[in-house]
């Protein structure tokens, strides 16, 4: 019975439908646009299919049977589940609908998300935008994986299976405990560094490579004794006096305050920003619905926090 029933096709429930509706062969079968011959051949193929009469022939005209007209019911919906298919398939390929799991790091994620998460909601409410923090090289591991359909990660993210969508550059600033000698300074240029013992996050952090390279080209020197484990242990150790370091500005618009342990400042002469981008698979299957969520990071940045520079 199971392997006979799974005959059923799409198209014999909306024949039935349409008979069932119109109670006439030829209107049903000009509805469906087919000859009424292959309509009643169709309806009695369902029949035996199902073991069970659908359909009253008599000679006063046609009707379904109360077997047929609760067959009729069941296939209606259905054919509404199969449309609703159809619409979100349609949907999720060109527009923000169902789910999309979005991995974002710890530097990053918390003084972006919150308001990201808030337009998209506000704009496209059948989004569900599942996120999940987590250390920069992991994300990019789980992506290829397949846990995240979409990463914001710092650039560059290589990989001939990926699609990199640029978003933003953000300034880096040195961060000085507040009773430092340059603290007092009102600007502070790339000769000042030289000698400087400057503290990093762990190497699992893209951030920590690029510490690395400032510290080259400043005459700087890392401290490898200490590595912060997050932004916040970071920015404690610099209070203490252990080093300086260099914080992103969106972290320092939410957590460095004119009463804070330390002090913040940009380096005169020479601007300092990490790259940050969008990044998925491209089997993904769902580009244009990305690129929009990309827009909608950009549209963000550009309205709530100015130091950013909107790229793409």
């Amino acid at each position: 019975m199971t392997t006979e029933t799974t005959a059923l096709t799409l198209r014999q429930l909306r024949y039935l439908i349409a008979l069932g509706e119109t109670q006439h062969f030829r209107k049903a079968a000009e509805r469906c646009h087919i000859t009424q011959p292959s309509l009643s051949a169709q309806l009695q193929t369902m029949e035996e299919i199902l073991g069970v009469q659908l359909v009253e022939r008599s000679r006063s005209g046609v009707a379904l049977t109360p077997v047929g007209r609760e067959v009729a019911s069941r296939a209606r919906t259905i054919l509404d589940s199969v449309q609703g298919i159809v619409d979100f398939t349609a949907g999720a390929q060109h527009g923000l609908v169902g789910t999309i799991r979005l991995g974002a790091k710890s530097t990053l994620g918390p003084y972006l998300l919150p308001h990201v998460v808030a337009k998209l909601h506000r704009n496209h409410p059948e989004l569900n935008l599942y996120v999940r923090d987590g250390a920069p090289r992991e994300l990019e591991h789980e992506l290829v994986d397949g846990l995240h359909d979409i990463i914001i990660a710092q650039l560059p993210m290589i990989g001939s299976e990926l699609v990199v969508e640029r978003l933003f550059r953000e300034p880096l600033y040195l961060a000085l405990a507040s009773d430092h000698p340059l603290a007092k300074e009102t600007s502070v240029s790339p000769k000042d560094l030289r000698e400087l013992k400057v503290l990093s996050l762990s190497p699992q952090y893209h951030l920590h490579d690029q510490i690395i390279a400032l510290c080259k080209d400043f005459g700087a020197t890392l401290s490898r004794d200490y590595e912060g484990t997050s932004l916040d242990a970071l920015r404690q150790m610099v209070g203490m006096g252990m080093g300086v370091t260099f914080l992103p500005a969106l972290y320092v618009k939410s957590e460095i305050h004119a009463r804070s342990e330390v002090v913040v400042k940009p380096i005169t002469g020479k601007r300092i920003t990490r790259s940050v981008g969008l990044v998925w698979r491209k089997s993904g299957g769902r580009n244009v619905a990305y690129i929009r969520v990309a827009d909608a990071i950009r549209d963000v940045v550009a309205s709530k926090f100015k130091d950013l520079i909107v790229d793409g």
